[in-house]
């Protein structure tokens, strides 16, 4: 392991943040002083991995108590972008990669894994979501209209911007796929006079917005399902839909019959929007250097990302026409850096909320180490161009080629986005 040490020293020389490292007999490693990010090591295995570049097998040593980071979470991804050799996405080619990996998608995404995932994620804890998310909990990409919003605001003002795509009405039926904690959901139906219907498969996420539901005396025409989405067989169909940081979850394998989910639910002639996570690279497999594997393991178990392109032919085989389409991608990164300041600014109480969900101490500190290295290293990501967020609007053509201004639209969409952006 000894020899180990020179290679490390060149590599800490060409970071751009001064790092120092502290190794298991007590020495310490630093090319510059003061350093603002510092690792300490309790194991050799760990600081090998250091020296291969492996950012996600670090991560990992950290949660299970190998390594200890001091300093601040952007420090830190400045240093792990630095370690990095160049472009860290691993991607496949050819039939039989292909191949592969729809097997591999095939097998992880039934109805029982699904669930089981979800609530894997989900279910960790209301009240430490609450801690780092804005009041409302939208715990996906808020759009940040305004440079001078906050987190609160840009998130309000991505409900709007979702509901305005969609030209929600009064006494529309709106169906939110992966409803999560219901802020689009209510604010849907408190600002739009929709019919909205929710589902999910996070049991604490259900229990919540029923109780906002009931709250808010909106039970009439609100309703939140504990459903799968391949489950749902609705009396009628819906006139708007949207699925917002869901898709992600569905699984390559399952894409298609996912968009033909959404076309036989959707009302001739109506509105779908699909918000979520793609990846920056059009053979993308998952983040390499060992980051895909760690956010397979702590975090989203199951999740998989498809370019953008991947995704719109999937949307178009099932029939469904893609009539604009948004990257929001810097929007995310910047998200994201709000709910890991917010969690940096909470950690102690973070850790007893945990403590106090699971009742496990060591469990508790796990995941809280999981979440810092997660929010932190997903905001890196958007930066870096890695992976992306699209909001992608489609309709489900009505046949309608009637005489008039908007002759041949096929659906009442718009000729220009004006209703989108004029206010």
């Amino acid at each position: 392991m000894q020899s180990l040490i020179p290679k490390i020293e060149s590599q800490l020389a060409t970071l751009p943040v001064p790092i120092a490292l502290e190794l298991p007999d007590g020495r310490r490693v630093s090319t510059t002083s003061p350093s603002r990010v510092t690792l300490a090591f309790s194991e050799w295995s760990a600081l090998a991995k250091l020296a291969s570049r492996q950012i996600g097998a670090i991560g990992e040593a950290y949660v299970e108590g190998k390594v200890q980071i001091q300093g601040a979470m952007r420090d830190l991804t400045d240093a792990a972008v630095g370690l990095l050799p160049g472009n860290p996405v691993e991607t496949t080619s050819g039939w039989w990669g292909e191949l592969m990996r729809r097997a591999k998608s095939r097998g992880a995404h039934s109805l029982r894994k699904d669930s089981a995932q979800i609530q894997f994620h989900y279910d960790v804890s209301d009240d430490f979501y609450a801690l780092w998310l804005d009041p409302r909990r939208v715990y996906s990409c808020a759009y940040y209209r305004d440079e001078a919003l906050d987190l609160a605001q840009a998130q309000e003002a991505k409900l709007d911007h979702i509901c305005r795509k969609l030209q929600l009405k009064a006494g529309e039926r709106y169906l939110d796929v992966g409803s999560g904690w219901g802020a689009l959901l209510l604010w849907a139906a408190e600002n739009y006079g929709v019919d909205a219907t929710g589902i999910t498969l996070s049991k604490n996420q259900h229990a919540y917005v029923n109780r906002l539901i009931e709250e808010r005396g909106l039970g009439g025409r609100v309703r939140v399902e504990l459903l799968d989405y391949r489950e749902l067989k609705p009396a009628q169909r819906f006139h708007k839909i949207s699925s917002v940081g869901m898709f992600e979850h569905v699984g390559r394998a399952n894409m298609g019959a996912y968009f033909q989910q959404i076309f036989d639910l959707l009302e001739p002639g109506g509105l779908a929007m699909n918000h979520g996570i793609t990846s920056g690279q059009l053979d993308y497999q998952q983040l390499g250097a060992g980051m895909g594997d760690f956010i397979e393991k702590y975090i989203f178990p199951g999740g998989e990302l498809l370019h953008v392109t991947h995704v719109l032919r999937e949307l178009a085989a099932a029939g469904l026409e893609m009539v604009d389409t948004e990257n929001l991608r810097p929007h995310y990164a910047r998200t994201l850096w709000a709910w890991s300041d917010a969690l940096e600014a909470q950690l102690p109480q973070a850790r007893e909320v945990l403590r106090q969900s699971t009742g496990d101490e060591g469990r508790a500190e796990r995941v809280l180490r999981a979440y810092r290295l997660y929010l932190a290293g997903s905001a890196m990501s958007f930066e870096q161009g890695w992976i992306a967020l699209h909001q992608m609007l489609a309709i489900k053509p009505d046949g309608d080629m009637s005489s008039g201004t908007l002759r041949g639209a096929q659906s009442e969409y718009p000729f220009t986005r004006d209703h989108i952006y004029n206010r």
